[in-house]
């Protein structure tokens, strides 16, 4: 899916994110839609190849959907994946967007669901706001005549 999203929606977007990152020492947040393109990012992503991230996120939510209907729920809304050193929690935004958040020991899991909850229902207007006026202004191709 395509999606136009203007300097102001991403100026919206992006102070939330920035919330995230600022109040709960994360070191940095991806907002990507379920096709797994970017669709903004804040915060320090060191030498990380976002768009493969973007990517396997996707993915990984995908197979987490199947995982999810063969238990026989609806879907699992957030993932969280715990390293050595680096943690990853993935939070589903309404059925469209993923919240990928980073974060290291410095912080707790507690924190950043505290966090991502605080923000999530404004973001989630924006986003809708978002995706509904793209589907309105959705082209379509004109008709052939032969």
């Amino acid at each position: 899916m395509n999606i136009v999203i203007t300097k102001e929606d991403l100026e919206k977007i992006n102070f939330y994110l920035n919330k995230v990152v600022s109040s709960s020492l994360a070191q940095s947040v991806l907002l990507i839609d379920r096709s797994g393109q970017l669709i903004a990012q804040y915060g320090n992503t060191m030498d990380i190849d976002v768009l493969s991230l973007a990517a396997l996120t996707a993915a990984n939510f995908g197979a987490t959907a199947e995982i999810a209907r063969i238990l026989g729920e609806e879907e699992f809304t957030l993932l969280f994946h715990k390293g050595k050193n680096e943690n990853v929690y993935f939070t589903a935004l309404g059925e469209h967007v993923i919240l990928v958040t980073l974060f290291n020991d410095k912080t707790s899991l507690g924190l950043i669901r505290l966090r991502i909850n605080q923000i999530a229902e404004d973001l989630l207007k924006i986003l809708k706001n978002i995706f509904d006026s793209n589907r309105e202004f959705s082209f379509q191709p004109p008709e052939h005549h032969s």
